[in-house]
């Protein structure tokens, strides 16, 4: 069954998503879901990095099976200093149909609680989780998503900008 809700939560993330979700569009950029089990940290974190560095050459996404209320004002400060302004997005679930639409699904942290399709090409990335640490614990869980961020990038052939 289609969770619509969740489908236009997608969309808000940036125009093509619900199209590219109903299977209707594919303009060639590649498409990049960042999953953990509250997207309030590292899924988050990612996003922002994906979406900063590689601007419109490529479309992101995040997701969590619990997502939270908000995201960690923690996380919000360590991007800030990065130039990074995370504090409009919000905690949003993931759908089977969300992750079809994937090119690349990162997994962080979400183990068993995240989703597998067979032929979809997965990342795990193995982080800790920024739920609880203080700023000066954030920073190096930050520092390794943008290393692993740029990485992705480079290996997608997906310019980076700044």
């Amino acid at each position: 069954m289609r969770d619509r809700t969740s489908i236009g939560r997608f969309g808000q993330q940036d125009p093509t998503a619900q199209a590219r979700v109903g299977g209707r569009a594919d303009d060639g950029r590649p498409t990049v879901l960042f999953l953990c089990v509250h997207n309030a940290g590292r899924s988050q974190m990612a996003l922002g990095f994906l979406t900063h560095l590689g601007g419109d050459s490529i479309i992101g996404w995040s997701g969590g099976r619990e997502p939270a209320a908000e995201i960690n004002p923690t996380v919000v400060a360590a991007m800030a200093e990065r130039g990074i302004d995370i504090s409009k997005e919000y905690p949003k679930p993931w759908t089977d149909e969300v992750v079809h639409a994937a090119d690349v699904v990162v997994t962080m942290g979400c183990g068993d609680a995240c989703p597998f399709f067979p032929g979809k090409r997965y990342l795990d990335w193995q982080l800790d989780d920024p739920a609880g640490k203080t700023l000066d614990e954030v920073r190096p869980i930050r520092d390794e998503i943008e290393r692993r961020v740029r990485d992705l990038l480079a290996e997608l052939k997906v310019p980076v900008k700044h």
